[in-house]
């Protein structure tokens, strides 16, 4: 494969500087005309393809934004980076996107890359496992703009964009007690995580301004995916009894218990009744589709893309924000009742 052609190449073959190559290419009035169409020529000639990333290296605004997630394979993440693309672009913003796998390590070094490549800003989701913030702390204090959406660190300064986690958990639970549930589980996240964090809380919440109590055998704490789902189940499954319905902290997760469900022969609902938070596009394919919590993942995105360029146009120091975008039930044909079938 031929070496792309370089600045210095068409200099050298014009018998002019590189600084005029440059200017003429960029239709600087400093250059004349005739010396002008001559680099254009030769560029296409050539074959010339600028080099983007130096240009914006040179620049004060790169235009690009960094963007980690902890996946991609997942409803709301997919919505929302769809949102987030579609809003840059419109910017004239480009994304760079990199994926953590629920790997803390792995996020701290996909941001030390987007900072080295200059980015304009930061949109992060943590990973499940991320705990120091220190990183974090550093963006910012290297003049970085930076937003956290949907998994975030609260209470350190930072501007955050999520969903009602508590008050949609409670309202799913809530809305489980008036249909008759009184013996409830929990198969949850990491507790350091924010949306584990409130979603749980708003469960407690519910269950107890009805003087409602789950057993402790009943809480299983874990991750987001369809795996904890099923290894969550297999706990309960170790205790003498399993409760009337299981509140799950994703949709992942509530796929993972109906997976199990089905291979060991529990009918859901009928034996073992479930909700979770979230929702995913298929869950009217699948049977029964879960009774769940829509997230507005696009707005969310929005959002967050929008806050992170007010600060990149204003640099000074953003203000501690939180906000907190309100979600909804989506009653699939799980809870419909005790003991009642699909």
């Amino acid at each position: 494969m031929s070496k792309p052609v370089t600045l210095q190449d068409m200099a050298n073959r014009l018998g002019i500087s590189k600084v005029s190559v440059s200017k003429a290419l960029r239709g600087q009035a400093d250059i004349g005309k005739v010396t002008t169409e001559k680099v254009l020529a030769l560029a296409q000639e050539l074959g010339y393809r600028p080099n983007i990333l130096a240009q914006k290296l040179s620049a004060k605004h790169t235009r690009t934004i960094g963007l980690v997630v902890p996946k991609i394979a997942h409803h709301f993440l997919t919505q929302a980076i769809d949102a987030i693309y579609i809003s840059a672009n419109e910017q004239n913003y480009e994304i760079v996107m990199m994926v953590s796998e629920e790997n803390a390590e792995l996020e701290r070094k996909h941001i030390e890359t987007l900072l080295s490549m200059r980015v304009d800003g930061l949109l992060i989701s943590v990973t499940e496992k991320t705990i120091e913030t220190d990183i974090f702390h550093q963006v910012v204090d290297s003049g970085t703009p930076l937003v956290f959406f949907d998994r975030v660190i609260e209470g350190q300064g930072f501007v955050c964009i999520r969903s009602a986690d508590e008050q949609g958990a409670a309202d799913l639970v809530e809305c489980a007690i008036n249909k008759g549930y009184s013996s409830f589980g929990h198969i949850g996240g990491y507790q350091q995580v924010s949306i584990s964090k409130h979603r749980y809380h708003g469960f407690l919440r519910a269950l107890d301004a009805h003087g409602l109590k789950p057993a402790e055998k009943h809480l299983v704490f874990g991750g987001f995916s369809r795996s904890d789902g099923i290894s969550g189940l297999d706990k309960l499954l170790e205790q003498d009894s399993l409760p009337e319905i299981i509140f799950a902290v994703t949709y992942p997760v509530a796929l993972g218990i109906l997976l199990r469900s089905r291979e060991l022969g529990i009918r859901i609902p009928g034996d073992l009744d479930l909700v979770c938070f979230g929702n995913s596009e298929y869950n009217n394919l699948i049977t029964p589709s879960v009774t769940g919590i829509n997230q507005p993942a696009a707005e969310i995105g929005t959002l967050a893309l929008t806050h992170l360029l007010q600060q990149i146009e204003n640099p000074e120091k953003a203000p501690e924000l939180n906000i907190i975008v309100p979600v909804e039930i989506n009653q699939g044909r799980t809870c419909m009742g005790p003991g009642k079938k699909a």
